[in-house]
């Protein structure tokens, strides 16, 4: 018995906006989509993957955006990460606060907060 690990983390996107999601996470973080099961296709959305990770994209009629709760993406190369993101028109926003950590948030297309940690 016991927590194992993460199956995915899901974030929630306003309903017609996968082009966009796709835009972001495929072209600028270098995810990969992979297709949902049929039976939950229907309801929209979308699913993506890295290594050691997955993020599914949920359509929402009420959709807000998520501010405060956030996943956290582990990257191999911060630095030039932001200059890509920043490039793309998505500015990263530097934190210092933790000693010997680098990383920084980025806001989704759609205004859900993503932070990235280089360790």
């Amino acid at each position: 018995m016991g927590i194992v690990g993460i199956d995915h983390v899901q974030l929630a996107m306003p309903v017609g906006g996968e082009d966009t999601a796709r835009t972001f996470f495929v072209g600028l973080l270098g995810f990969t989509e992979v297709p949902k099961p049929p039976p939950l296709a229907a309801r929209g959305g979308c699913w993506f993957e890295a290594p050691g990770v997955r993020l599914h994209l949920g359509a929402e009629a009420d959709f807000r955006p998520a501010k405060k709760a956030h996943p956290a993406l582990v990257v191999a190369d911060y630095a030039a990460l932001a200059v890509q993101l920043e490039a793309g028109g998505h500015p990263v926003r530097p934190d210092t606060e933790l000693v010997g950590v680098t990383r920084g948030f980025v806001d989704d297309p759609f205004g859900n907060r993503i932070e990235l940690i280089q360790t």
